[in-house]
């Protein structure tokens, strides 16, 4: 009977501890799983980016703007007050080098005492000119006064002699005429010689002056109060800092904002933009002050792209405007903007961790229940996605996938039949595929290393790529109806 007694303990406690076995494995991999609710509410559809702070508007202080007019090709910038600056009306800003100028003021200083000079002796020769064509008439006055009183004395002289004093007068008479007329053309020709070197003299006077003035606008003062920013210029869009050269033809020194109305200027990739509007709100945040939480609205979308530096993608300007004004915002800081692009009312969205793909067609959850549930996609944003059908509000859903998830079957949703992308049966093998240009030639292995770098891992690919077919999608669920995304 102990026998019996002991045996049958045996058996319990090989049992107890059998089932604590289980029940603890059990109760650790559920501790370990982790769950989200699907919820139904409000669900918003946003463009998340980063962007910079500007002034929407600002008043650019400049340098000379006449430099390039007297051959001047750069300007270096000396002396520059610290970027941040306050200033007011007439303050100092900027000192520019004034030595390319100064030798050219010099030179223009010889000129002008050259075109001084030449004035001067072409009002001399003209006078002299001038004087010679009087005295000239003079003495043609004298002349013919002396031959009118020979003709007068010679009323008793031979008809001959008569005859040729009067044609003697005659001819003098016509000689000062002659005189008269080449005293008016001398004077016309010396008033239009003076006016000529008075013109010369006069721009070559006020080029020289403009040029004495220019020196003083080497030294860059504010057109107004306000803050300094340096501006960007030359090629690499550099700031302008003490030691960098200005160009003539875009003297921008600095600039002044104005503080009272900002922006933030981002940049949004081709596959978001269609998305983005005028007028979209836009939820700021700021990396200098992670508290502050500011809004605004989207005023302007660039129709035209340009290329992204960073990569082969193509990016589109959008311009944000703040709607609040602080005190503590500066140019140039880096914003974060959340533009809201659409919401959505009363569905039921889950956290994008949770969705899952089986052969690539089928987007599923796993429900806490063990269900492997197919589900029908709406829109998405950065961290949920819309169900439309699979789901409902308060469904328990790993966040990960299960280890017993894997090799099952999700049920599937009868509405979705047809609309599934299904993965083609495996193919028998075939002749491995050749690389072909065109015309049917072997492509060249450096061609056919560059198309694999870009994710063109077989001829099929490249194919497809030329078809327009090719395009390889990103982390998001795949799969989803045309509607998604709208």
């Amino acid at each position: 009977m102990k026998k019996r007694l002991i045996i049958f303990g045996a058996v319990i406690v090989g049992a107890i501890v059998i089932a604590s076995m289980v029940f603890k494995t059990s109760s650790g991999e559920d501790a370990a799983a982790l769950y989200a609710l699907a919820e139904q509410g409000e669900f918003t559809i946003e463009v998340t980016t980063t962007g910079e702070l500007s002034a929407e508007r600002s008043t650019k202080i400049i340098g000379p703007a006449n430099a390039r007019e007297y051959g001047i090709r750069q300007m270096t910038v000396q002396t520059l007050v610290e970027e941040g600056t306050q200033v007011r009306e007439g303050d100092f800003v900027a000192q520019l080098d004034r030595g390319e100028l100064y030798d050219k003021v010099q030179q223009e200083k010889d000129q002008l005492d050259a075109q001084v000079a030449e004035y001067d002796n072409a009002k001399i020769d003209t006078a002299l000119t001038l004087r010679g064509e009087r005295d000239k008439l003079i003495n043609l006055d004298y002349q013919i006064a002396e031959k009118q009183l020979q003709l007068e004395q010679s009323q008793y002289e031979p008809p001959a002699t008569i005859k040729k004093y009067e044609n003697e007068l005659e001819k003098l008479k016509r000689d000062k005429e002659r005189a008269i007329e080449n005293y008016g053309l001398k004077q016309e020709q010396a008033k239009a010689k003076m006016i000529e070197e008075t013109s010369d003299l006069k721009r070559r006077r006020d080029r020289y002056n403009k040029m004495n003035e220019l020196l003083g606008e080497f030294t860059i003062l504010a057109p107004q109060a306000g803050m300094v920013i340096y501006a960007k210029g030359g090629f690499g869009g550099d700031r302008i800092t003490e030691g960098s050269t200005i160009s003539p033809w875009s003297p921008e020194v600095a600039e002044l904002p104005d503080l009272s109305s900002m922006i933030s200027t981002t940049f949004i990739n081709e596959v978001d933009i269609r998305k983005v509007k005028n007028g979209q709100p836009v939820e700021i945040g700021l990396d200098a002050f992670p508290e502050k939480k500011l809004t605004g609205k989207v005023i302007r979308v660039a129709r035209v792209g340009q290329q992204n530096p960073n990569s082969d993608a193509k990016v589109f300007e959008v311009v944000v405007r703040l709607n609040e004004r602080d005190a503590e915002l500066r140019p140039s800081m880096t914003t974060s903007n959340i533009i809201i692009t659409k919401k959505l009312e009363d569905v039921v969205h889950v956290p994008l961790e949770c969705l899952h793909v089986y052969n690539d067609s089928i987007n599923y959850v796993v429900k806490k229940n063990g269900t492997l549930q197919e589900v029908h996609i709406g829109q998405t944003n950065s961290n949920e996605a819309q169900i439309i059908e699979g789901v409902l509000s308060g469904d328990e859903l790993y966040l990960s996938k299960p280890a017993f998830a894997d090799n099952k079957e999700p049920e599937l949703l009868a509405s979705l039949d047809g609309l599934r992308n299904e993965k083609p049966e495996a193919a028998p093998e075939q002749e491995e595929e050749q690389w072909l240009m065109p015309d049917g030639t072997p492509m060249d292995p450096a061609m056919i290393q560059r198309l694999k770098e870009r994710g063109i891992n077989s001829p099929s690919d490249m194919q497809k790529m030329f078809r327009g077919g090719g395009r390889s999608g990103g982390g998001r669920p795949s799969g989803r109806p045309s509607q998604a995304g709208n």
